[in-house]
């Protein structure tokens, strides 16, 4: 009896062995540092629905096509322009159908909540020099962080970059930038409106306006090693759930739900 009661437990962990590993399946997305919040919420989401498990990395798009092209397992790629995406396909890292412009996004001048800068009206002519004083102004790169070239891109259209330049503290990623103001370590910040949306330790004090700028687009797609589970991945970023949260957290969602 003993004998019979340990084969039929050995038979039983050999069925059920295997389809417990072929379940364990898990997505690696690189996403630009800005997503953080909105798809932390939606790769929960994503996970509850699919029992696909997802493993995020952020940081600043420059680095993560970078990081693809040098071989990084990534599945998917979120870019915060699409400068960087048409570089990765350049090097032929992205599965180019599976590309798609999917957020839009807009840039402000943020400070510390407890300051006393407040209702700045950016215009062609503002002395952003003058009002940062002797603090620093803090963004991401200006020669590759997105958010950073978008930030110079504006200030030299309305005429303020050549007097700040001096002023600025350049960090890797958008969320770096951020945290230098939450900090107080940067008297002034220029950060997408959805990083100044999650942080309470920063309040936005000007916007730039639209057309100082190029428009601000994060491009999605999967990798050219994605796996096969990438495909339902992009299409839960195509669905009604999806473009709720990402409209919670202010991204403009630039395509039609297909679900």
């Amino acid at each position: 009896m003993y004998r019979r009661l340990l084969l039929a437990l050995i038979f039983a962990g050999s069925l059920s062995g295997p389809p417990a590993l072929a379940e364990d399946k898990t997505l690696t997305v690189f996403a630009a540092a800005s997503m953080k919040n909105a798809l932390d919420d939606i790769d929960a989401a994503f996970t509850a629905r699919t029992g696909v498990k997802v493993s995020a990395s952020y940081a600043a798009s420059s680095t993560l096509a970078k990081q693809i092209e040098q071989g990084a397992p990534a599945d998917i790629f979120v870019s915060a322009d699409t400068d960087w995406m048409d570089y990765a396909t350049a090097k032929k890292t992205i599965d180019e159908p599976t590309r798609v412009n999917l957020l839009g996004n807009s840039i402000v001048l943020i400070a510390p909540k407890d300051t006393k800068i407040d209702n700045v009206t950016i215009a062609p002519g503002f002395d952003l020099a003058k009002l940062a004083g002797d603090g620093k102004i803090a963004t991401g790169d200006v020669k590759a962080v997105p958010v950073g070239k978008y930030a110079k891109a504006a200030l030299e259209k309305l005429g303020a970059w050549q007097a700040a330049e001096p002023k600025f503290a350049m960090a890797d990623s958008v969320r770096a930038a951020l945290t230098l103001v939450a900090r107080g370590e940067a008297v002034l910040g220029i950060v997408y409106a959805t990083d100044a949306k999650v942080e309470p330790g920063v309040k936005v004090v000007g916007t730039f306006p639209a057309d100082s700028h190029p428009p601000i687009i994060y491009p999605v797609a999967a990798t050219t090693t994605a796996k096969p589970e990438a495909k339902s991945y992009l299409d839960y970023l195509h669905s009604q759930a999806a473009k709720a949260v990402l409209e919670k957290y202010g991204f403009t969602y630039l395509v039609k739900p297909t679900s």
